[in-house]
């Protein structure tokens, strides 16, 4: 027997295509983001080739990483010898400055205690292991990033009481390279000193030069995390990415935290660039007065596009959060807003926008399911669908525009390139969604008048 819509809707012991993905995915990503780390999953083979395909995939470009490899014995009798021996094969033969450990399922569900394997290691002289819990079966990717960095931070910065640093610490949150290349310019334009921590930049989205590179120049290189411990502030893009580490660095250096929104549209990009004109007395330069005015010149042409439209949003919490400000800016009206990560933060966050905005009967879900925005949707239809490759069954079956966004985009590519974040990275996001609208208004005014000439 079938389930009734109400039933689909109050599942509870049940999670059916969930809005999110695995911790140490998340983990790898955030090694990524340091120079010469060679990601490291503590673990069977198979769940870091599947982290690995993953992320290659999204962003079409190859993404290295060892493992442990486990056997039946190791989950026994416990992953040290494993270790081990990984860690003097990988710096024998892949040669990297870092090591950074995550661990899997099963080596959380035996308690394998990593930090104290590193602890008893001979770690050649020069190099580095890090190391972070990322059990699956807790959080997702973003909770696997924001563990990695925090791990990154808590074991490496250093507090040097003589030094005098204008730097600012940037923790950008899980957002492609082309994403942080657009917050390293909004920086530079001010010029700010700052260091990006992780900078998947260079990494990535390296270029193709016919040799090959195992650890391009890209990353945030160990002396500059040191060195985090001696920065004026840190500034942390989303809560959920980049609170924990921004705040461990409070706990352990006494640098200040301010924790915002992941800079998508105009009010986001506007906190950021005003948080840091408080923080630097820098003056906002007028090239980005100029792209401001240029994408509110661009809202207000377009606006008849956008006004009372529906729209559902699902994805990372961080990046919906931002998204969900950013449409309500544009006069639609979001219906339906789904992360799967866990976290009643995320609810409180999206409430405060719609109060702010006036908006009201609109269904928010963290933890959640695409199966469940799919009933939804499919009981009260919208306009727009915004999130991942995911949505396109959604979409295919609804006959509804989808614009991708968010992690991952596996049937397209470029996107990691391209900004959705900052003054352009909206006018990006506005041309996407003009631009799908104003085919299925094309498209539906073609279908009428072929009606009327049968």
């Amino acid at each position: 027997m079938s389930e009734t819509p109400r039933e689909l809707s109050e599942r509870k012991a049940l999670v059916v295509n969930p809005a999110k993905t695995c911790q140490p995915i998340g983990a790898m990503y955030a090694a990524l983001g340091i120079n010469k780390c060679l990601p490291h999953s503590h673990g069977s083979q198979g769940c870091c080739s599947y982290h690995r395909m993953h992320l290659t995939r999204h962003f079409r470009d190859p993404i290295v990483a060892s493992t442990s490899s486990f056997t039946e014995g190791a989950s026994v009798f416990g992953g040290r010898s494993n270790l081990n021996t990984a860690m003097k094969n990988v710096f024998k033969v892949y040669n990297p400055d870092v090591v950074a450990i995550n661990t899997t399922c099963l080596s959380e569900t035996i308690g394998d205690d990593v930090g104290s394997m590193v602890a008893g290691m001979d770690i050649p002289e020069g190099k580095t292991i890090i190391h972070a819990s990322t059990p699956s079966y807790v959080g997702s990717h973003i909770t696997g990033y924001s563990n990695m960095v925090q791990a990154m931070i808590k074991q490496l910065a250093q507090k040097d009481e003589d030094s005098n640093s204008e730097k600012i610490n940037i923790i950008p949150g899980f957002i492609d390279p082309g994403d942080i290349r657009e917050i390293k310019r909004i920086s530079n334009l001010m010029g700010i000193p700052f260091t990006m921590l992780p900078d998947t930049s260079g990494v990535v989205d390296s270029p193709i030069t016919g040799k090959y590179e195992m650890y391009p120049k890209g990353g945030t290189t160990v002396e500059e995390i040191k060195a985090t411990g001696n920065a004026k502030a840190t500034i942390a893009l989303g809560s959920f990415a980049s609170k924990e580490g921004a705040f461990e660095l409070e706990r352990q250096c006494d640098v200040k935290p301010y924790v915002l929104k992941t800079p998508i549209g105009v009010k986001a990009t506007d906190e950021l660039i005003m948080q840091l004109v408080k923080i630097t007395g820098e003056e906002v330069p007028y090239a980005l007065e100029e792209e401001r005015g240029q994408l509110v010149d661009i809202m207000t042409d377009t606006h008849f596009h956008f006004h009372g439209k529906k729209v559902a949003v699902f994805g990372d919490p961080d990046l919906v959060i931002a998204m969900t400000e950013f449409v309500l800016s544009l006069g639609m009206k979001p219906s339906y807003i789904v992360t799967g990560t866990p976290g009643k933060e995320f609810n409180q966050e999206i409430d405060a926008i719609l109060e702010d905005a006036g908006v009201e009967d609109v269904k928010v879900k963290s933890g959640g399911d695409l199966l469940e925005l799919h009933q939804w949707i499919k009981n009260d239809p919208v306009d727009l669908i915004l999130g991942n490759t995911y949505g396109k069954y959604i979409a295919k079956e609804e006959d509804i525009p989808l614009v991708r966004f968010g992690f991952p985009i596996l049937d397209r590519s470029v996107q990691s390139y391209l900004p959705i974040v900052g003054y352009r990275g909206a006018m990006r996001l506005i041309e996407k969604i003009s631009g799908v609208l104003l085919d299925r208004a094309d498209r539906d005014s073609s279908e009428e008048e072929l009606e009327l000439v049968m």
